[in-house]
């Protein structure tokens, strides 16, 4: 911000339109090419990609099959072409073997993934090493929304049953998407959120059912 107040006191009144747009010209260009780099940031699911064998999925598929996924959701029903590039272009569309582990249980996480083909298994590790069956996860559904919003780590492990096609969120897209296009932003984070609170309430439930019954 100095420099550029400098230039500006230092601009004399003599100088030409065309000298001073051309010298500002170069300033500003010299300003964004001194900017760090803001390049996607990595995330822990490229090396989770590599340990599960992830394989790429034609975009075009994965965001038909999103908006298949999430036709219940206002905002996502309403997403025209432009929308549906723009997504395109900001998330990653996988197909993951069965028998994979997709989040390991007590490690960060920085993404979340939406499930838009196949089945997952949702498993608490026991000390002993038994895994507890908490929840099996289909079309739809996300996985890792809670480590995706706090920074925490992961409660429970989650393995695909089956072939799995997947959309991953990272942390850094969501970023993204606040900065450059805010309403997609809102329309992800809203379908994230609701399926949360449909969790939620739907644990509630269980443990409504545990206590009465004790």
């Amino acid at each position: 911000m100095r420099r550029l107040l400098d230039r500006f006191k230092s601009t004399s009144p003599g100088d030409t339109f065309s000298e001073r747009e051309a010298d500002d010209e170069g300033f500003f260009s010299t300003q964004f090419m001194e900017r760090p780099e803001t390049s996607r940031a990595a995330s822990a699911w490229t090396s989770r990609a590599l340990a599960v064998g992830a394989q790429s999925l034609d975009p075009q598929v994965g965001v038909a099959l999103l908006l298949k996924a999430w036709s219940d959701d206002t905002f996502t029903s309403l997403m025209g072409e432009a929308e549906c590039d723009k997504l395109r272009a900001h998330l990653e569309f996988v197909t993951v073997p069965a028998g994979r582990e997709l989040i390991v249980q007590d490690e960060k996480g920085d993404y979340a993934l939406v499930i838009l083909e196949g089945l997952v298994a949702v498993d608490r590790v026991q000390p002993t090493g038994e895994r507890a069956r908490l929840a099996e996860l289909r079309e739809g559904d996300v996985l890792g929304e809670m480590s995706l919003l706090d920074a925490g780590s992961r409660f429970a492990s989650c393995q695909t049953l089956s072939r799995c096609s997947l959309v991953i969120i990272t942390r850094s897209a969501l970023d993204e998407f606040a900065i450059e296009e805010p309403r997609l932003g809102f329309a992800l984070m809203a379908g994230v959120a609701r399926r949360l609170s449909l969790r939620m309430r739907q644990l509630s439930a269980r443990l409504g059912a545990l206590l009465t019954a004790g």
